[in-house]
């Protein structure tokens, strides 16, 4: 195994499951034009270093495949993240993709996300990275509101937006996610429903429609602090994520998870499912997560940090932790319970030896009788109104 990842063994209470299911690879381009006041994901205002960033991305890929252990053998989802993947150069991504072609084993059905913003591409770099093999693209609308999108520090209007939408389809992406932020302060549910009847009026394959949330240390949080704005309180938002799900169910979305929202089954996000089912995935660059069932690591947050250990021929790992079958138990109880899908009653007694509706039959009965839960065919699942109390019951 490659001396860039991680020792470990497999345990056998693993499930053949996910052994079988090819791992999701992930990139993080750190870059962004400009800051979001509420992003807590890490990325810097400086694009001047992409160069030496895609070499040391590129030696990370050759170094981790060398060999890869066999739950990350082989890939049929890849993700730009960020940051702003759109601030590479076509030629820059390129020779990303040849490196991941080089090394890494995929699989003939690939899903390619690329994530990037209105008003930061032109038509003819979304119609070159359709050509290098990217089929599907998600941008961050976040609102069709000029007023909202100034209060989240976005760097687009609402014209370029439609713009941006009409730029992906002319150039070939048949396979189209838009992100949406609700819950922003002074919120009126009739503005939030307006940017929803624009978005589907685009037909986007699929949606996500995210609560506003305060991260720490970010602007957002020393406003929020200093008493300068505060978000709307549970019950109004409550009302945002139940009149969006039967919104956008009933024009026949799947409301698959907590914040997403898929055009049929053929356009759940694969490679965010990885993540909600435990699915192995392998992250690449700084910042990046990964798992491999039962050992999580992640590479040092600073590209700088990044780049050195890579350029001296190190790991650029900052940590890892291996998971306790308590805590991997209680990460399928979370994941569970923020989708439709549910739990899987057979499987979790077998993966874990515990029989939750022995274990928590009071429990599950009260949730159920409250509308929360349903159990059908041996499947644990959320209600509509129990995903949009989705952290409580995760703590079954």
């Amino acid at each position: 195994m490659s001396k860039h990842l991680p020792q470990s063994a497999i345990p056998d209470s693993l499930s053949l499951a996910h052994r079988a299911l090819p791992a999701g690879l992930y990139l993080h381009i750190p870059f962004c034009l400009s800051k979001c006041p509420y992003c807590g994901f890490y990325s810097v205002v400086n694009s001047e270093s992409t160069e030496a960033f895609v070499n040391a991305l590129t030696e990370e890929v050759k170094a981790v495949a060398t060999p890869l252990p066999p739950l990350l053998s082989t890939f049929d989802t890849i993700y730009f993240g960020g940051g702003t993947p759109s601030i590479l150069r076509i030629e820059q991504l390129e020779n990303i993709l040849n490196y991941i072609h080089k090394y890494f084993k995929l699989t003939s059905d690939i899903e390619i996300t690329f994530e990037t913003n209105p008003g930061d591409v032109e038509f003819s770099y979304l119609k070159d990275i359709s050509g290098l093999g990217i089929n599907r693209l998600n941008l961050g609308i976040q609102s069709f509101d000029d007023r909202i999108l100034g209060f989240l520090g976005r760097r687009h209007t609402a014209a370029q937006a439609r713009e941006a939408i009409k730029y992906a389809r002319q150039s070939g992406f048949k396979n189209l996610g838009l992100d949406l932020i609700y819950g922003t302060p002074h919120q009126e549910i009739d503005s939030w429903m307006e940017t929803l009847g624009t978005a589907v009026t685009y037909s986007p394959e699929h949606l996500s429609c995210y609560e506003l949330t305060i991260e720490e240390n970010t602007p957002f949080a020393l406003k929020v602090q200093k008493g300068m704005f505060a978000l709307p309180d549970e019950e109004t938002q409550r009302e945002f994520f139940i009149r969006t799900s039967e919104f956008l169910e009933a024009r026949g979305y799947i409301h698959y998870e907590v914040s997403n929202f898929a055009r049929g089954e053929a356009y759940l996000s694969r490679h965010n499912q990885k993540y909600w089912d435990h699915t192995p995935y392998l992250g690449i660059g700084p910042s990046a997560h990964s798992f491999n069932g039962s050992q999580r690591w992640w590479n040092h947050r600073s590209i700088g940090q990044y780049i050195a250990a890579i350029t001296e021929g190190s790991s650029p790992i900052e940590s890892f932790e291996d998971l306790t079958p308590e805590q991997r138990m209680m990460e399928e109880i979370f994941f569970g319970m923020r989708t439709r899908k549910g739990i899987n009653l057979k499987r979790f007694r077998a993966e874990f030896q515990v029989d939750l509706e022995l274990k928590k039959g009071k429990t599950l009965s009260l949730l159920e009788q409250e509308g929360l839960i349903t159990i059908q065919k041996g499947v644990l699942s959320p209600t509509r109104t129990g995903l949009a109390v989705a952290d409580t019951l995760a703590l079954l």
